[in-house]
Formats: C-alpha cells, structure tokens, sequence
C-alpha cells in the first residue's frame, strides 16, 4: 500500500434518507392523519368483563409502537443517570473554580424556575382557566400516586444501590420500577467518592466512563427511532383524546402553551441577549434537543443529545457541560415544575371554588423553585402537581380533570425543560468567560452531529 493510499481519509457517503428533524415532522404529520384515522374508525367493541372498551387495531398498533419506543427509553435511564453523574463530577477536578461553576449553575436553575412560575401564576390569574371550561366534576378523581413533602424528602434515601423499587402486580408477579432521584443520590456520593479517593479511583473512572460511552452508542440507536415513534405517540394520543377532551379543556391548555412559548421565546431570549449571544445561534444550536424532547416527552431520554449539541454546537466545555447538563436533566423543569405547577394549582384552585391568598402564591413559588426535583424521571408533572396542591390543601382529585390532555401538554413541557437545561450552562459559562464563541457563532448548516456518532442533521 502506498503511503498516499494509506493517509487517505474514506469519504462518509450522505445517507439518502431526509435529515432527522425533517423525519420527526413527517412522523408528527403522520401520527395526527393516522391517529383521526383511527379514531374515526371506532372501538371494536366493549370488554363483556371488565367493561373496557377495545381499541380498534390501528389504534392497538399506535398504542405498541409509542410505548414500546418510551419502554426503550426508560430501560436505558438508571444505567445512564448512574454513569453520566459519577463522570460528570469526577470531570469537575479538570475545571477551574468547580465549586463556583456549580453554585451558580444552581442558581440560574432557581432564577429562571422563579421567572417560569411567576409566569405561570400571572396566566392562571388573567385567563382563569378553571373558571372557563366545560369538564364535569365527575371527570375528577384522585391519582393513583400523589407527591408529598414527607415522600419526596424520605425517597431521596437510596433503599438499594441500584435504586430499584419492587412492587406486586394484579396478577401475583413481581414488578420492578427505578426512582431517579434515589439513583441520583447515590450517583452524586460515588462521584464526590471518587474525587476524594484521587489517583486510586482511576481504573473505576476508566471503567465508569467506557460504559457511560456503550450505554450513549445504544441510546443513540433508539434515538434513531425517534421519527417511527412519533408516529404512535401522536397517533396514540389523537386517536384517544380526539379533540374533545381538548376542547373541554382549552382555555386550560391554551394557557399552559402560551407560558410555555412566554418562557421559551421571550425570557430566555431576554436572557441571552442581556448577556451578549445571538438568539438565532442558541436556538438553530439547540433545537435538536428540543424537538427530540418534544417527541419523546423525556429530558432524562433527551439528556445525551442535550449534552453533545450544547458542547458541540454551543461551545460549552465539555468538562463543564457534562456535569450542569444531567444534574439539569434531573433537576432543571422550568415547564413541569413552574409553569404547569402553577397554572394548575390555580385551575383547581378555581374550579372547586377555593380562593387562594397571598401565602398560597408564595407557597406555588417556593414548591417551583425548591422541590423541582420531585419531578425526576422520565415523565414527573403529575408527581410536582400533587405536591403542589397538597402543599396548598386543595383537593388532589382536581389532578383526574387534567389528565385526559396530559399527554399532549407534556410535550410542550419536556421541549421547554431540555431548552432551559441547554439555556443555564450556556450563560454560566459565557459569565465566567469559558464559552467558545467561535463554536456559538459558527454555521449551523451541514451535520448538527458527527456522523461518528450516527445522527444526522436536524
């Protein structure tokens, strides 16, 4: 072989299928045709034992491939939570003032959830959502699992080292489910662990880091199914909310999409112009991430893509950017815990006729901008919306009126949770004067990703 043989880069071909975001928006597309189309072909029929209705096979296929792809996700969450943390904090040794980075981190976190529920109140306030609906109180109905104080302070216990949680099924098996915040906990003290150990804890960093790079190669994989998931999890919601229970409901989710689009395109602009980066660059950077969220309805599931586009595309350092990106994909909710928290409180506030006084608004921005991480995990509101009304006295089957279009809200929600958690550390490190400037304000165009790593551009 020769020697110019042998230096010769292989040119990647492009693939011919169209780029990921525009696969996601012919998913979305899809999912809302196929999802009328199911629900105008009608149930099958009604359970003779249980009186549950059975959903047409279309409606069955949408159903499966959206919760399979979320399933997918969520398997891979404990193991990443677990490695992404005990890197990311073992990388804070390689970065200058570490101590300073994460205490403003964290404050940012508590200035944009104040900003987020203050929002979120002054909508509930004007719009009354909860005094202009046409849901019936027999649409209400307490939650299965509810959100406490008392829980969320004696959940961050860890009751193993895996962080798993069994519990008995209907039918006599044995389920097993994951709290994140518990695997966070014991994530954050094997990380601190590590730094303290020094030079010995080495081989353990080499081993953390290797896998946290195999579980990322198989996330990404699933990642890639994105656009087909899209499909189902749309359909699946058309297909059974329809627009009635939106309709019922409108002015409600109206509200939550107009605090959602108040956050996400005035404040956080407002952020980023105050501290002197384009606006464009932040958002062509980061929409990748926000449109994933959007589809998959997960920060945590989002946190990988998250992390490579506010490196990559926003010039965060890496050393930097992968600690404040999965403590914000744990922590930072600006749309499940202020926004939604807030409008909601207020909602049932509204519709059970309770008035709510001054200490009741400052009790709503307390549990927003303190107990953001109650909600945890892959999907959360419900778990911030029951401890913000039982924080306030009022009435937790007030929560059964708001699930019909949760599924459709959490969507707009997860998309302004993942904007925030690229937002923070964007700031954080042009502040301290880190950012690579040249990497914010380079084009967009071309490969969002490498192609190494097997996304194409959004």
């Amino acid at each position: 072989m020769s020697s110019s043989a042998a230096t010769t880069t292989p040119t990647k071909r492009r693939s011919w299928l169209p780029s990921f975001g525009v696969q996601v928006l012919i998913g979305l597309a899809l999912g809302v045709v196929l999802g009328l189309v199911a629900r105008s072909m009608g149930a099958d029929g009604v359970d003779s034992a249980t009186g549950e209705v059975d959903p047409n096979w279309l409606t069955e296929t949408l159903t499966t491939v959206g919760t399979t792809f979320v399933t997918l996700l969520r398997a891979v969450v404990p193991p990443l939570v677990f490695l992404a943390i005990v890197a990311s904090i073992a990388n804070l040794r390689e970065v200058t003032g570490a101590a300073r980075l994460a205490w403003k981190t964290l404050v940012w976190f508590a200035i944009t959830a104040l900003i987020a529920v203050t929002i979120g109140i002054v909508l509930g306030l004007v719009l009354e959502p909860g005094n202009h609906t046409s849901v019936t109180k027999a649409a209400a109905e307490a939650p299965g699992s509810t959100g406490s104080w008392l829980d969320f302070l004696t959940g961050l216990v860890p009751a193993n080292v895996l962080g798993l949680e069994a519990s008995a099924n209907g039918d006599g098996s044995i389920g097993l489910s994951f709290n994140v915040l518990q695997i966070l906990v014991v994530a954050i003290a094997v990380g601190i662990a590590t730094l303290k150990v020094g030079e010995a804890a080495d081989p353990f960093l080499t081993v953390v880091r290797s896998a946290l790079s195999i579980v990322q190669k198989v996330l990404w994989w699933i990642i890639l199914l994105a656009p087909i998931a899209t499909v189902g999890l749309l359909g699946n919601a058309v297909a059974s909310y329809g627009w009635d229970a939106l309709g019922s409901l409108g002015t409600f989710a109206g509200a939550i999409y107009l605090g959602l689009a108040l956050v996400m395109f005035v404040v956080y602009p407002v952020l980023l112009r105050a501290n002197g980066l384009s606006i464009r660059q932040f958002f062509s950077g980061a929409w990748p991430a926000i449109q994933l969220a959007f589809v998959s309805r997960s920060s945590v599931g989002t946190m990988p893509v998250t992390q490579s586009v506010t490196e990559r595309n926003l010039g965060v350092p890496s050393a930097y950017a992968s600690f404040a990106v999965p403590l914000g994909a744990t922590t930072k909710m600006d749309g499940c815990a202020s926004i939604y928290p807030a409008i909601s409180a207020i909602f049932v506030a509204q519709f059970f006729g309770v008035d709510l006084a001054l200490t009741d608004y400052l009790l709503i921005v307390f549990v927003s901008v303190i107990g953001s991480a109650a909600t945890a995990g892959v999907t959360g509101a419900t778990v911030m919306l029951t401890l913000t009304l039982s924080t306030l006295g009022l009435p937790l089957e007030g929560v059964g009126l708001l699930l019909a279009i949760d599924p459709i809200l959490d969507m707009g929600r997860t998309a302004t949770n993942v904007a925030g958690q690229a937002l923070v550390p964007t700031l954080v490190a042009k502040r301290e004067g880190i950012l690579d400037e040249s990497a914010y304000a380079a084009s967009r165009r071309g490969e969002v990703w490498r192609e190494d790593d097997e996304l194409v551009a959004a």
